[in-house]
């Protein structure tokens, strides 16, 4: 559940609550301020848990430096090398699972154009990914 209050709870905070995709807001510092209903399913840490945290919470620890290294850069930059294109990557779940998770990012700016931080929609497709290796290893020649 988002921070906010209920007074200052809009359509667009509804929508963003109640999709199945987990949807992560970041603030420059990479401290998550967002942590929708699908995070939750897809993560397995409660808003509570995440809200205040830094995304290493979500992301194995063998890929913390490189994650970090890009997100300064896009913070710093104002763009992201994938413009927005989603794309195959790990996460971590709170049992300690390895999850393969498809994930977008976008940058947020204010009125006046600075980056406040980073917006993420990801979706679990660990079953997906699992089923098309035990395929391709199936249907591969012994060697």
């Amino acid at each position: 559940m988002s921070t906010q209050t209920a007074d200052s709870w809009t359509l667009g905070d509804a929508i963003v609550e109640h999709i199945a995709e987990a949807v992560i807001y970041a603030d420059r510092e990479g401290r998550i301020q967002r942590w929708n209903t699908g995070a939750v399913q897809v993560f397995g840490f409660s808003a509570a848990d995440a809200i205040g945290q830094t995304l290493d919470l979500m992301i194995p620890a063998p890929l913390r430096a490189a994650h970090w290294r890009g997100f300064q850069a896009a913070m710093n930059g104002g763009a992201l090398r994938l413009n927005g294109h989603a794309t195959l990557t790990r996460g971590l779940h709170q049992s300690g699972r390895k999850l393969y998770i498809e994930m977008s990012f976008a940058l947020v700016h204010d009125a006046a154009d600075q980056v406040l931080g980073s917006v993420a929609v990801a979706r679990d497709v660990t079953d997906r990914v699992e089923r098309e290796k035990a395929a391709r290893a199936a249907t591969s020649p012994a060697r």
